[in-house]
Formats: C-alpha cells, sequence, structure tokens
C-alpha cells in the first residue's frame, strides 16, 4: 500500500474511533489539549501560512468530536496556541506542551488528543516528518507509547 493511502486510512481510522467516543469527550482538559494538539502539527515546521492557519480552523471547526464545544471558543483557543507558537517557536512550545499534558490524567482523553493531532496532520495526505515528531513528542507528555499509534 502507498504512503499517501497508508495516512488516509490511519486518519480515517482515527477519526471513526474518535466518533465512536465523542460522549466520553467533553471535559475542558480534552478540549484545551484539543486545541493545543490543532495548533502544534499546524505549526510544527516552524511557520503558518494563511491557507494552512484556515485550513486547520476549518478541520476544527467541521470535526464531529469537537462539536461538543462552541466553535468560537475552539477557534480562539487554537489561534491563542498558534500565536504562542508563531511568535517563539520553542517557547511556545513549552507553553502548548504543558496544555496538551493536561489530558494526561484520563487515558482516554489522552489517546483522543493524539488521535486529533494524526487526523490534523494527515487530513492533507502529508503526515510530513516534522508533524510526526511533534506529535511524538506529545506523547510522550500524555505517557503514551509513540508505537500505540505508529508514529
Amino acid at each position: 500500500m502507498a504512503l499517501w493511502d497508508r495516512i488516509k486510512e490511519s486518519a480515517s481510522t482515527m477519526q471513526t474511533q474518535l466518533v465512536a467516543k465523542k460522549n466520553d469527550l467533553k471535559s475542558g482538559a480534552f478540549r484545551d489539549a484539543s486545541m493545543a494538539m490543532c495548533a502544534l502539527v499546524a505549526a510544527a515546521d516552524g511557520t503558518v501560512d494563511p491557507a494552512e492557519r484556515q485550513r486547520v480552523a476549518q478541520l476544527i471547526v467541521g470535526n464531529e468530536v469537537l462539536q461538543n464545544f462552541p466553535a468560537d471558543d475552539l477557534r480562539r483557543r487554537f489561534e491563542e496556541n498558534l500565536n504562542r507558537l508563531t511568535t517563539d517557536f520553542d517557547f511556545g512550545k513549552v507553553s502548548v506542551m504543558q496544555e496538551i499534558a493536561k489530558a494526561r490524567k484520563k487515558p482516554a482523553e489522552a489517546r483522543a488528543v493524539i488521535q486529533i493531532g494524526i487526523v490534523i496532520g494527515g487530513a492533507d495526505g502529508d503526515f510530513d516528518k516534522d508533524e510526526r515528531a511533534v506529535v511524538r513528542e506529545a506523547c510522550y507528555a500524555l505517557d503514551l507509547p509513540p508505537h500505540e499509534f505508529d508514529l
């Protein structure tokens, strides 16, 4: 199977698993960690162009699992995290990883945050090495083994 097909299949599988857990993913920690993860994946290469920012924002609003939360609240949190990362990536990354780590206490939420990162990273069909690297780092922040997600 081609890499492109594996990425699309993996993202699709992750989204299906997330939808199945939708009713369990309503906490503020999950919301905050998810938006931090989305921003981290969007800025994984150290830059975010306006088209990428808009694409990720649309994915967030359209994601069935994240519809548990008001769209304007999600967008605001995503933008705040993204601004931290684009102002000073290394310093912002520390703050964003702390937000992600909030989901550590509930394993189902922690796994869902990683799955959201994979879905966002693979949405364009190219889950690149920078995106994989930041999702792998998030696994460590959440005490999850990256190999569980093929990272």
